[in-house]
């Protein structure tokens, strides 16, 4: 019988739930337990995919076609493991499905209530999970106590320990412990009172996870237990670190790995530690230096681009290097073509992907800049299809453009998929998930990938129009990339520049701490050995793919 932890947020949203979520699957990992882990969002958007990055951050995309929440990249990261979209639940699936069964008949004329039909709903979809042959299922339920729309989810959890016996459910809650800087005092009274509320509502905390700058001293410690009525030995600190993969490790060292083992009653394996920390010591003391220029258009949210940043710091950790990473707005070089000579001040420039035209064509701009002065480069999605435009443009294809940007274009190197031409809707549309890239052999792209066939995820309706690829090609760019039996371009690179590479998929959503994604190694390669011409890729670390099966 499956294990159940439940973490809960207080005091305000962006405290770090899904980090910690993450770390408690790892802690119960590294003593052998298999774990898996569930993000529930209370929005009633049936998923993530329709949502501005500004809005709610990256919207990540998993093996099966899943447009979910960006904490569930976050638990694949951790665990290393692929979820299915099935775990990432909400409000609007949740209701979906019981209108659904409703319209249906199956609640024999029952008045269908919040509570037990909706309640039902999500502790099945719960249970489902744990059957996956797991002993611990992590469910974070998103949101803030308080938050009207968490309500259904919090009576869930409240039934779930019923249900499954008080052994088998931890409820953990992590709250914000501030601290005045003039005086220096943690502030505890924001903690009781998230607290209370969730007493309230029925749901007694068995774990306190307080965020803070530094360490919970002893007095706030006492009296977060005392008026929580939680174990001194059950209220721990997540305290700000340089890398959250420190997290885990800090929370075992407090005491919370031994806590779980003992209150599920758990055999207590010594954990092991060994891998993850010759990791965390690649991240945290690296003798290289790169600076990576972002050019894209939610340059001002670093949650827009989670899975990049995180990408581009686990190549740099496999290559001994810090990446510095500096959001660089493209409007900016479309106000004024001149500024874009900034980039020359970088190791290298990525160009992530994005919709809209807002700032499309201070991309192209970048773009070129990097072609034509030799910068080491990298485009994903949204990069890759503006670079097509822009080499096209180099051909003198002058109006050249996508048709998502252009639609008065004769000359549309990027188009709809033929299978969206019909297509009105913009939500739920897209080619989504993993699917199978073959490589060409002798490519920049094989030598990165050491496979001739890869699964990368992909989220994306526009493509590489089939009619310009030949004229492109004798160009000189080369797509050594391709799927669906060659008929859909899936990498491009350009063999007379250092690193000119950009792909239709996202290949930041398959990078692991320890085994970073083929084409964000590449990058920053290619940035040190610009930047120390003396170093020869020899002399850098060899990498195996994490893009096949």
């Amino acid at each position: 019988m499956a294990k159940f932890v439940f973490v809960t947020g207080g005091v305000m949203s962006g405290i770090g739930k899904g980090v910690i979520a993450a770390s408690i699957g790892r802690i119960l990992q590294a003593r052998g337990f298999r774990v898996t882990a569930v993000k529930i969002d209370p929005y009633l958007n049936y998923d993530a995919g329709t949502m501005n990055p500004y809005i709610h951050g990256e919207v990540f995309v998993t093996e099966d076609g899943g447009e979910t929440d960006m904490d569930i990249g976050t638990y694949e990261r951790f665990l290393d493991i692929n979820l299915p979209k099935s775990h990432n639940i909400t409000t609007g699936q949740v209701y979906s499905s019981v209108i659904e069964r409703e319209r249906k008949g199956d609640f024999l004329g029952k008045c269908v209530q919040i509570i037990p039909h909706i309640t039902d709903e999500i502790k099945d979809r719960i249970l489902n999970i744990s059957k996956e042959t797991v002993d611990v299922v992590i469910v974070e339920i998103g949101g803030t106590v308080g938050d009207i729309e968490s309500l259904p989810y919090l009576e869930a959890a409240r039934q779930f320990r019923l249900d499954q016996g008080i052994s088998n459910v931890v409820n953990v809650h992590v709250t914000l412990v501030p601290m005045l800087d003039v005086v220096g005092e943690q502030k505890t009274k924001p903690t009781q009172h998230s607290v209370q509320e969730l007493r309230r509502i029925g749901v007694q905390p068995d774990v306190i996870i307080a965020r803070s700058k530094i360490p919970l001293r002893s007095e706030p410690r006492k009296k977060i237990a005392l008026f929580c009525n939680v174990e001194e030995s059950a209220v721990f600190t997540s305290q700000d670190i340089s890398s959250i993969y420190e997290s885990p490790l800090l929370l075992d060292e407090q005491g919370l790995g031994t806590y779980l083992v003992n209150r599920f009653q758990l055999s207590k394996n010594t954990p092991d530690w060994s891998t993850w920390k010759k990791m965390l010591n690649s991240h945290l003391n690296p003798h290289g230096e790169a600076t990576i220029a972002i050019c894209g258009k939610y340059a001002e949210l670093a949650d827009c681009y989670v899975s990049v940043n995180d990408a581009l710091r686990d190549a740099g950790a496999a290559l001994d290097t810090k990446v510095d990473l500096e959001f660089i707005e493209t409007d900016d070089f479309e106000k004024d073509p001149a500024r874009v000579r900034v980039l020359s001040s970088f190791d290298g420039v990525l160009v992530p992907g994005g919709f809209g035209s807002r700032g499309s064509e201070g991309k192209i701009k970048a773009i070129e800049y990097c072609r034509t002065h030799d910068i080491p480069f990298l485009g994903i999605c949204f990069g890759f299809q503006l670079g097509v435009v822009e080499y096209a443009r180099s051909l003198g294809i002058e109006d050249a453009a996508s048709s998502e940007l252009n639609p008065q274009s004769s000359n549309h190197v990027i188009d709809l998929m033929p299978e969206q031409n019909n297509v009105l809707e913009k939500g739920g549309t897209m080619r989504l998930g993993a699917h199978e890239i073959f490589i060409e052999e002798g490519s920049l792209a094989q030598s990165l990938y050491h496979n001739q066939s890869v699964w990368e995820r992909h989220r994306h309706r526009y493509e590489v129009n089939p009619n310009y690829i030949s004229q492109l090609s004798s160009g000189g760019l080369r797509f050594s990339g391709k799927s669906d039996s060659n008929r859909r371009m899936e990498i491009l690179e350009m063999p007379r520049n250092k690193f000119h590479f950009a792909t239709q998929f996202h290949a930041e959503f398959k990078s692991r701490p320890g085994r970073p994604s083929p084409p964000y190694f590449g990058l920053i390669r290619a940035a040190l050995t610009t930047k120390n011409p003396e170093i020869t890729t020899e002399h850098l670390v060899a990498h195996k793919s994490r893009g096949s099966r």
